[in-house]
């Protein structure tokens, strides 16, 4: 395969680059592999054989091409994550890791808040992530009080890994004027202990307490993790993020979840010349007036940073319990989740953005909250039929079979994320018992020929594809228990396609990228290792050696 032969030359030709000497995994229609790829420029020329690429670069390029040997080692296309916030996950790797290994306990995470806040003095605000209550050996949310021995004179923070809320101290809530008679924000909630006090515990539109007189307000539309610091701050954090996506063979990204914090950063990074990774933005819908006001129903943007469409929320996390289960939660009947909106408000924006040709991502994990966008899906593309509208259902954590096949017939793309279970799968089972083993059920999508998607939702897991590809073929948990059936697994080949061409045809892009084809932009991953070939507990260790960009080596181990 080649492109087609242009006699053209120029004295400033593009490089042109030949990678042979290990498998070639193409990821096209065929699952072709190849022994050789001819890059040009930023594009893909030729793939096939060393002989065959040859040729192709005697017709196409003017200067005998660099050959780059891979020494046993395998090139796949580069990996897709088609939903991360990656603003938020460097902004979180400079706060406290308060996760489960780094704190295992609350007296553990108390300790490390207090260290920081010894280290930072002043007034700036004492921010951890990573806790979940069922990974903590209390079983339980710190309370506020356990926070103010931090500080009773700054800001204490405590973000759940879900992403959709957290504890915060009392200074934070007496500084918002919340107290226990203050209503919960809609799409929201201050929790309460059984006697009405609060605990400090908050989520989801709650948060807009912790943004600032000036932050990004996002009210029911979605959780606020939009806190605000400086514009130089954003571009050490979005950089800090992009190297450690780069690092794992990560080049191009979907945001789930734009507002006006993230556009800018985005662009000064492109204004700068710096950022390397595709962005394709997920604008927050609470900005979907503005959107088709500013007549953006039409692709804009270029290769590197482009607008995708409108993210919604349809319900909560289970991480957080705030996923939205009418009868109530295992251990706590009385707590049920929510949904961000009433139904046909939601149906509302979601026939608004198909009329007007957008795609919308919705963030849904209980049946209940899957079904709300199924039947909003059905009146929209009843009313203005679309056959290829791709409307994703964000995470898709417990569709019922029914649902799966009504997915499948509808066109609508599940976008899942194994790690979730792999780093929380018993907290699913803790909060809702055993139809939890189905959580994220990639087998039975693959059974329905509904296409698999993976993503990270960096930072709630760490943007490793490998490890996600690992637990999409084991269904194993980081302590090593299967989490259901062998029919919910898929094979390593599936896999690999979910977070790549699956990936790419998710934002709309698989014209350009997903896979190793002739005309195709030259984003790849040198593997250490085949991750087809590789025992499939070994995956997630393979070590990702290089990462390619236009056709540039953007990492090296």
């Amino acid at each position: 395969m080649s492109l087609p032969t242009s006699h053209e030359t120029s004295a400033a030709a593009p490089p042109a680059t030949l990678f042979l000497g290990g498998p070639i995994r193409t990821v096209d229609a065929e699952d072709s592999v190849a022994e050789a790829m001819l890059v040009i420029g930023s594009r893909i020329a030729a793939v096939g054989t060393p002989e065959e690429c040859r040729t192709a670069a005697r017709e196409l390029s003017t200067s005998v091409p660099e050959v780059v040997d891979l020494q046993g080692r395998t090139l796949v296309p580069g990996f897709v994550d088609p939903h991360a916030h990656p603003l938020m996950y460097g902004q979180l790797l400079s706060w406290v890791d308060c996760g489960p290994v780094a704190a295992p306990d609350i007296p553990t995470m108390l300790e490390r808040l207090a260290r920081a806040a010894a280290e930072n003095p002043g007034d700036g605000p004492i921010r951890g992530y990573g806790y979940e209550h069922r990974n903590l050996a209390e079983q339980r949310h710190p309370s506020r009080q356990e926070l103010d021995t931090v500080s009773t004179t700054r800001e204490v923070y405590v973000m759940n890994a879900s992403g959709h809320g957290g504890v915060v101290n009392s200074f934070v809530l007496d500084k918002s004027g919340i107290d226990s008679a203050t209503p919960n924000p809609p799409g929201g909630t201050f929790f309460r202990d059984s006697e009405g006090n609060l605990t400090g515990e908050l989520s989801d539109a709650a948060c807009d307490i912790l943004t600032g007189e000036d932050g990004v307000k996002l009210g029911h539309h979605g959780p606020n993790f939009h806190l605000a610091d400086s514009k130089e701050q954003h571009r050490g954090q979005l950089l800090h993020a992009q190297r450690e996506f780069l690092s794992h063979g990560v080049t191009m990204i979907g945001d789930a979840q734009v507002t006006k914090r993230e556009f800018a950063a985005y662009l000064d990074l492109v204004e700068r010349g710096e950022l390397v990774t595709r962005i394709n933005a997920y604008f927050l819908s609470s900005l979907l007036d503005e959107v088709l006001q500013l007549g953006l129903v039409d692709r804009f943007g270029d290769s590197r940073l482009s607008f995708a469409g409108i993210k919604l929320y349809a319900d909560g996390t289970l991480g957080g319990w705030t996923a939205y289960f009418p009868e109530g939660y295992r251990d706590d009947p009385c707590r049920t989740g929510s949904l961000y909106h009433e139904p046909a408000e939601y149906r509302s924006l979601v026939v608004r953005a198909h009329s007007a040709g957008l795609q919308t991502a919705t963030h849904a994990q209980s049946p209940t909250a899957i079904q709300l966008v199924i039947d909003a899906v059905k009146e929209a593309t009843a009313a203005a039929p679309r056959t290829d509208h791709r409307h994703r259902i964000e995470h898709c954590g417990l569709p019922t079979p029914e649902q799966i096949t009504e997915m499948a017939r509808l066109g609508i793309l599940p976008v899942n994320q194994p790690q979730h279970y792999f780093n929380w799968g018993p907290g699913v089972l803790d909060a809702i018992g055993s139809p939890g083993e189905r959580f994220n059920p990639l087998g039975e999508f693959v059974a329905a020929a509904l296409p698999v998607t993976m993503s990270s939702d960096a930072p709630v897991a760490d943007p490793r594809p490998l490890e996600a590809i690992q637990t999409a073929v084991t269904r194993k948990t980081r302590s090593g228990v299967q989490l259901g059936s062998d029919g919910l697994k898929i094979d390593a080949a599936a896999a690999l396609r979910a977070h790549t061409i699956n990936g790419a045809r998710a934002m709309g892009r698989e014209k350009d990228l997903g896979s190793l084809e002739p005309q195709k932009l030259a984003d790849f991953v040198i593997l250490a290792e085949d991750p087809l070939a590789a025992p499939a507990d070994r995956i997630s260790s393979i070590d990702v050696v290089e990462t390619w960009v236009d056709g540039t080596r953007v990492y090296k181990r």
